[in-house]
């Protein structure tokens, strides 16, 4: 009996995860209380090595549970303690407010943006122009919005465009795993093939343009608003701080994207089939005679919202998670939304992310209460001032393609932060900083889907085995945006620091 208990409880933990990741998680929990008996400094140090792993790991757990773990087991061992990971979490309450709120208000304007994003895709023809669109558009919309909602807006697009040309292309066969491709017509399947390398181009630079929409604004990412708050930047101050690196990169990554359409390069360049667009615009056709004047009147309280919510942002008329409670309020007041599960729906996407955000709190506490970044920050404040700031952006840079943005750029703020308030750094110089730390947390991340949890949410979408996107090919395409975009943003930042 007790055998067989034992063997339930070791399927059940961690899930479906392999048998080798289950195992290492369990190495990790029971040697931790030997290193912190042998020293707390070492231990310490494994436990953010431990948790990285995790986070490197995503796509065969979900870094909240074994993380957690790890975080528990922290607190249990004296490496930190409730109050000062509480203290983390309230110190960046906005954030959380951010993701619980923000997120959802957007999941309501989702009918807008699948509109927007349609009639961009069915309306040009040329790719190169298309591409820029996507890229720009998904920019723009990442800057104001949130950069997990506008991806989740693509997969949507590409998920239903996919699917109504597959069905076509079967035949009128019934398939919910479309990846399959079964009961395809030969004659249909080199033009399948040309339309899945078409919406793998355009979704990956609609992911490559949150990243670059997204390091311009504080709401463009979780970690924008952590470093503003440590600086003190509003709406506006934050845009003007961040432009000298942010508005280059933006240009240089748009040049990338026409440059790699042109040359059909790393996987771009497909065109979208006549016989698709065919399909595509007569299904398109269908749906938009089907539209009411409800639904009508429903975008179009969606555009006012989405107005608001630009203005609200731009003038900090609010704390940010209470300007995406007024959307959320304000949309589903207008719409007809006052069913609770109906709303219930809109969390589901940002509460567990908000989850993992306090337990990388936790792991922050432990940093703090063991002090085991002054000695990095002590090197890197030693440098000459001139060379501060890019090594900053190298460091956060390198840290974030393998671990995940947010934690890098919170365990790095924090230690800056504390430099300033102990007088070793001027109020200039942390501002510089602030910015390297920033910049080198979004951008060089794209290099792969463990630094940008847009990307990561791409490749677990249901769209990814539908394209045929897997992670090294999208870490192959994702390469000339990390080149182009580390690079640009290292030499502005070498400028602001001249």
């Amino acid at each position: 009996m007790f055998n067989n208990l034992f063997a339930a409880f070791g399927e059940n933990f961690l899930g479906q995860s392999v048998g080798w990741y289950k195992k290492t998680i369990v190495a990790f929990l029971v040697i931790n209380p030997f290193l912190f008996a042998f020293d707390p400094f070492i231990a310490g140090w494994a436990l953010i090595l431990e948790f990285i792993f995790t986070l490197a790991m995503a796509l065969k757990c979900y870094p909240l549970q074994p993380g957690g773990l790890l975080a528990i087991e922290a607190v249990i061992l004296g490496m930190t303690s409730p109050e000062t990971v509480y203290q983390e979490a309230k110190l960046n309450f906005p954030v959380i407010m951010l993701l619980m709120f923000m997120v959802a208000g957007i999941y309501f304007m989702k009918d807008l943006l699948l509109f927007v994003f349609t009639k961009i895709l069915l309306g040009v023809r040329s790719k190169m122009l298309l591409s820029l669109l996507f890229s720009l558009v998904a920019a723009v919309l990442s800057a104001f919005l949130d950069a997990l909602t506008v991806t989740a807006v693509l997969i949507s697009v590409s998920v239903g465009f996919y699917s109504v040309y597959h069905r076509f292309a079967s035949g009128g066969h019934v398939d919910h795993d479309h990846s399959q491709d079964a009961g395809v017509n030969d004659h249909h399947r080199e033009d399948l093939d040309t339309f899945r390398a078409f919406l793998r181009s355009l979704t990956m630079h609609g992911a490559v343009g949150t990243a670059l929409g997204g390091v311009c604004t504080l709401v463009g990412e979780p970690q924008n608003l952590l470093i503003a708050e440590q600086a003190g930047w509003d709406f506006i101050t934050f845009f003007k701080e961040v432009a000298p690196v942010s508005m280059p990169t933006l240009v240089a990554g748009l040049l990338t994207c026409l440059a790699l359409e042109k040359l059909k390069w790393f996987g771009y360049g497909a065109q979208l089939p006549d016989p698709v667009r065919s399909i595509l615009m007569e299904f398109d056709q269908k749906e938009s005679a089907k539209r009411t004047p409800r639904d009508v009147a429903a975008l179009c309280i969606q555009a006012i919202a989405a107005v608001i919510l630009m203005l609200g942002l731009a003038f900090h008329l609010a704390e940010v998670g209470l300007i995406g409670l007024m959307i959320i309020v304000l949309l589903t007041a207008f719409n007809g939304i006052i069913d609770e599960h109906r709303i219930g729906h809109a969390f589901e996407e940002a509460l567990p992310f908000t989850s993992l955000l306090v337990v990388f709190f936790a792991i922050v506490a432990v940093i703090h209460d063991q002090h085991l970044f002054h000695p990095i920050t002590a090197i890197l404040l030693d440098l000459d001032q001139n060379l501060q700031a890019p090594m900053f952006f190298v460091a956060n840079g390198l840290l974030s393609m393998i671990s995940d943005n947010v934690f890098v750029a919170t365990v790095y703020i924090s230690e800056v932060k504390a430099s300033l308030d102990a007088g070793n750094i001027t109020r200039e110089h942390f501002d510089l900083l602030a910015v390297a730390i920033n910049t080198g947390t979004n951008l060089p991340s794209v290099a792969t889907p463990n630094g940008q949890a847009a990307f990561l949410f791409l490749l677990t979408s249901a769209l990814a085995p539908l394209i045929r996107l897997s992670y090294g090919r999208m870490v192959i395409m994702a390469l000339p945006y990390t080149f182009v975009l580390g690079a640009v943003g290292l030499v502005m930042v070498i400028r602001m620091s001249s």
